[in-house]
């Protein structure tokens, strides 16, 4: 169902893959539209569960295109270095497949934000605690359930550096 690597030499473990996906900022997810064309937007996430969680409000453009199809893509990457000399980049990248879906569970909806403070303002707990309960009525959850996960990386040879 999901195709292979291209360049298998830059094909990453799977652990190395979760890897980058645990240590990266941002990521992009992809959704289709009623419209018929793709949407990537930029957002802040985590890994929890084995699954790819961020929260939001509670309309736009991502949630609508999540009600007409679950099937989303997001994209992780952690390094990226342009070679203009080589005609290459130096990059790690991640890119996960699956199906996004509302989290109605109190207890989940809130373990997900507190992995989401940990991992963004773990210095201001107390006070993102205070700033999850102030919004806990418009925010809404998301988790992508992984059914694909693959990575990719390409590093500057040694004689090159």
């Amino acid at each position: 169902m999901f195709r292979e690597i291209k360049l298998k030499d830059r094909a990453l473990s799977d652990e190395k893959v979760i890897e980058i996906v645990e240590k990266g900022s941002f990521g992009v997810l992809s959704t289709i539209g009623e419209n018929g064309y793709p949407y990537g937007v930029p957002l802040n996430y985590t890994y929890f569960d084995n699954c790819i969680c961020f929260h939001c409000a509670r309309e736009g453009h991502k949630l609508d295109n999540i009600d007409f199809s679950k099937k989303v893509s997001f994209c992780v990457v952690t390094k990226s270095e342009v070679l203009g000399n080589e005609f290459d980049t130096d990059y790690e990248s991640a890119i996960a497949f699956g199906k996004a879906s509302e989290i109605t569970d109190e207890t989940e909806k809130k373990n997900i934000l507190l992995s989401v403070l940990n991992k963004y303002s773990a210095e201001y707990l107390k006070a993102g605690r205070s700033y999850m309960k102030k919004y806990w009525d418009e925010t809404k959850v998301i988790k992508m359930k992984i059914e694909h996960l693959s990575g990719k990386a390409h590093e500057r040879s040694a004689d090159n550096r």
